[in-house]
């Protein structure tokens, strides 16, 4: 398809800058499946949903991912580099984007942060072992395993996503906004921002009304941030993330199924891992490794029913993945009408519930 069909004018006073107080208190915008949307709020969920429906929650938590340093040693200068971790290798190893990508090459050394703090008395340096397109590089980091993460959360700021970053620094306020209630697995460097809507009222409140509640960890890359920049989505290609359904918890969701219970994905990621354990016959399996799995108009959804998310970018993967589950036309209409009605957008925003459309969604 082509990627300019997803398209649309947002104005810059749409983008919230910080989260609703209360959490629940944001906006919802209910999109019917005939074509009406009804404003409501966070808070009245419970009232939205039926006794048996299932939430499915994403409980990755963010990691500080976003470093700043020099390079070390060549040329006799030390440029400023600006890393941004998006995907755990091992131990000891990172993928992540860098600016000035130009200014590094294979086997440079860089250097993060000014001095060491706590219990560290060296740098946190990092080895460039290789490096791709895009300002994709892996770093391989002079420590492994906890003293990394202990030396990264030392030295990372929290990686607010460029559209708000361009407009303000992060802050220590945003050590908590940017983190969900659910939060308790590291790994992910932006944050699954449908979740950041919930507070352990409206959690009990959705659980006195009979809805039940379930877990998955898929751990959200940089590259959710990165735009579409072909003409055709055919080409664009997603970066792997890393994610888990336990046996149990599949086991859970798909006994639900058999019940006939719908299946609520609370954002576009619990959405995505949920597709990738589905089998061809729509049964949710176990999954555990890494899903790259890219959503447009056309896709066959076969685990997921309902869809909690916020407002998305235009021509992003994430506003492509809304338009497959509930219609190109319908989400355009109700994208307009969020505009229109001062809805706030992107990761501090307001949420609208989906629907999935009966038809394919063209």
């Amino acid at each position: 398809m082509r990627t300019e069909l997803f398209a649309f004018d947002l104005p810059k006073n749409s983008i919230a800058l910080r989260p609703a107080v209360p959490r629940d208190s944001a906006r919802l915008l209910v999109v019917r499946p005939d074509g009406g949307f009804m404003d409501s709020r966070l808070v009245d969920l419970p009232d939205l949903l039926r006794p048996s429906d299932q939430m499915v929650v994403n409980d990755t938590k963010v990691v500080l991912a976003s470093l700043q340093g020099r390079r070390l040693g060549r040329h006799n200068s030390e440029p400023r580099i600006e890393a941004m971790l998006h995907r755990r290798i091992d131990g000891a190893r990172w993928s992540a984007f860098v600016k000035p990508a130009r200014k590094l090459e294979v086997g440079d050394v860089v250097r993060f942060g000014d001095e060491g703090k706590v219990c560290f008395l060296n740098q946190l340096d990092a080895t460039v072992e290789t490096k791709g397109e895009g300002g994709e590089v892996t770093l391989a980091f002079a420590m492994h395993g906890v003293w990394l993460d202990q030396a990264i959360a030392e030295r990372g700021v929290m990686p607010l996503p460029p559209y708000i970053a361009a407009r303000r620094p992060a802050d220590d306020q945003d050590l908590t906004d940017y983190q969900t209630m659910f939060a308790r697995e590291e790994g992910s460097v932006a944050a699954p921002t449908a979740g950041l809507h919930f507070t352990p009222s409206l959690i009990a409140h959705l659980q006195a009304r009979g809805v039940g509640l379930h877990y998955v960890t898929l751990h959200v890359g940089a590259g959710t941030f990165l735009p579409v920049k072909v003409e055709d989505t055919a080409e664009h290609r997603m970066h792997p993330e890393s994610a888990l359904l336990t046996a149990e918890t599949a086991a859970a969701l798909q006994s639900a199924r058999d019940n006939g219970c719908r299946m609520l994905a609370v954002g576009t990621t619990s959405l995505r891992l949920l597709e990738s354990a589905a089998d061809t016959y729509g049964r949710i399996r176990p999954f555990q490794g890494e899903t790259s799995l890219f959503i447009t108009p056309g896709y066959r959804f076969q685990a997921v029913d309902l869809l909690l998310t916020n407002f998305h970018l235009p021509r992003s993967t994430l506003f492509m993945l809304v338009c497959a589950f509930a219609g190109l036309d319908l989400m355009k209409q109700a994208y307009a009408h969020a505009v229109a009605a001062d809805y706030r957008f992107y990761s501090y925003g307001d949420a609208c519930l989906l629907t999935r459309a009966t038809a394919a969604a063209y």
